[in-house]
Formats: C-alpha cells, structure tokens, sequence
C-alpha cells in the first residue's frame, strides 16, 4: 500500500485558551506534486479529498486509504465550492465557459463516482448564485430561485434552507422555495461565504471587513465569532476557519481554528506551516487544509 501520510510534528501550546476539540496528529498527505494542487473539499466519512489546481481548474478524487488518484472533470471552476453528498459517492461541481459573446457562464453538474454517469444540474447561466447536496439531491438557486435535480433513482427532495450571496454580494436564504434577503447587519455589507449549520437552524457568512457570524435562518440573533475567515461548520455549535495575514503580496502566515458560537477559540496549528481553507469532514474525525505552495494535511481529531 502507497505511503499517503507524512508524519508532521506540529504542536499546538493550548495555554490561555479554549479546548474544544482534541487534536490528536496532523499529518502530511503525498498529493500529486506536479502543479500547485489544494484541497476543494473532504468526503463526509474522511475518506477521500477532492484536489483542485490553485485556479480551480478540475477536481480529482485522491483516496487517503491507498493514495489512488481517479479524474473526476477537467471543467474551468471545478474547485470552486465542490459538493459531495452524504454517501460520498456523489460530486456536484461548477463548470465554467465563455460564450460567444465574450459573457462568463456557469453551469452545474454532478458526477457519480460509482458509475461515472454525469449530469446536467444547471444550463451555463450568468446567473448561478449558490449550490448544495442534501441527501440524494441536489439542489441550485439560479436567478434566485431554486432547481432540484435527484442524484440517485429517489425523487429529489428538499428538506433544508439553503442560504446563499447574489452578485452584489447580499444575503439570502431560501426556505421551502420561497426566497428571503437577510440582513442582519445591513445591506450595505459584503457577505461571502455562506453556509446552513447541518441541522438547518442557523446561517453562517463572513462580512469584509469585519469578520464571521452566526444567526437564526430568519436572520435574528446575530453573534459575532471575530476572524475566521472562509469559515465552514465543524458540526452545530462549532466552526472552523482560518486567520491568514498577508504583506500586500503573499501570505506571512495562517493558521487553522476553531471557535464555538460564544466566541471561545482554539487555534489547531502553528506558525511552521501557513494553514488555509480547512474542509472538515461531516463525522468530525478529519480537518484537511492546504498550503499556498500546493502541500496538503490532515489534521486528525481524537474523540
């Protein structure tokens, strides 16, 4: 069996802060080296990563167990917030062209990592604002309003919100087809990347400028978790995101943490490695991030 795993002693001083998570290794992944590659997303079950170019060109399926690489698309923007569903047998990714009008389009598709079979999810529209897997399904709002499409043989169904961000970067929600603007801290904000915590109750967004938060789906009981930025959902109560600095040119430094909805905070890395875009896995066992130089790691919970 191929060596997919490095070990990394990086260590992490826990004085003066929260504990909220035990990490127990954090661990190098031998990804293909032969680009600057990062890490798009992480199987639910921890299993596999999906690997993207550092432009979000293509999505490949590296396998953690056996360090097996299997080709999942070679579409423009592939990487961009990839998707895959609750069983891990399914990816829903964007693919990206030019008409011949010199217009950006985006459309939606799925790939079966079983069978292979592709789908069309969404037609190249100017409009794609948001995209997710619940279950077997999966589900965009294209002009603000929702399409579903089954991945598997059941009948596509919809039983979550979906929160997402127009082209002038305002909040939305939409609950049972019916579409929302949330505000909770204005509209004159730039929201990004948002998300629905997995019991469909709370809505996560970063604003520029200011940092992460966390409110009701109805957009009340707003609460500030300060930088965390490209923040994801490490279960219900917690999140996981990264604190990066920059010089105007590259990055000098970034790390990986995580705060509960009070705000207490724990940081999971150190400063020997600049740790970005974590993807924690849906069981909680894994975190994956990479590196702005192409290397990947793994950062394994203990429960």
């Amino acid at each position: 069996m191929k060596n997919v795993f490095l070990t990394l002693a990086l260590c992490v001083s826990l004085s003066g802060m929260a504990q909220l998570v035990n990490v127990g290794s954090i661990e190098k992944v031998n990804i293909p080296t032969n680009e600057v590659n990062k890490i798009a997303a992480i199987s639910p079950a921890g299993d596999y990563v999906l690997i993207t170019t550092d432009y979000n060109k293509g999505l490949t399926k590296f396998d953690l167990n056996t360090g097996e690489s299997t080709l999942v698309t070679n579409a423009e923007g592939a990487g961009f917030d990839a998707k895959i569903s609750q069983d891990g047998q399914s990816i829903v990714y964007r693919e990206k062209s030019v008409n011949n009008k010199h217009l950006r389009l985006t459309a939606l598709k799925s790939k079966d990592l079983t069978t292979g079979e592709s789908k069309q999810i969404v037609k190249a529209s100017r409009n794609l604002n948001g995209a997710a897997i619940q279950g077997k399904t999966a589900i965009a709002i294209n002009k603000g309003k929702m399409e579903k499409k089954a991945l598997g043989s059941d009948k596509a169904k919809v039983e979550m919100p979906v929160v997402y961000v127009n082209q002038n970067h305002q909040l939305f929600v939409n609950n049972n087809g019916k579409t929302k603007q949330l505000a909770p801290l204005g509209n004159q904000c730039r929201y990004i990347w948002p998300s629905v915590s997995p019991d469909g109750t709370k809505a996560l967004f970063f604003v520029s400028g200011k940092g992460a938060y966390v409110c009701n789906i109805d957009g009340s009981d707003v609460q500030s978790l300060g930088i965390v930025r490209a923040p994801k959902w490490y279960g219900n109560n917690l999140i996981v995101g990264m604190n990066d600095q920059d010089n105007g040119e590259v990055y000098t430094s970034s790390e990986i943490v995580v705060v509960d909805l009070q705000g207490n905070r724990q940081v999971l890395t150190d400063s020997n490695v600049i740790a970005m875009y974590p993807q924690p896995s849906a069981d909680g066992s894994k975190i994956a991030f990479s590196t702005p130089t192409g290397e990947a790691y793994i950062i394994n919970i203990a429960k």
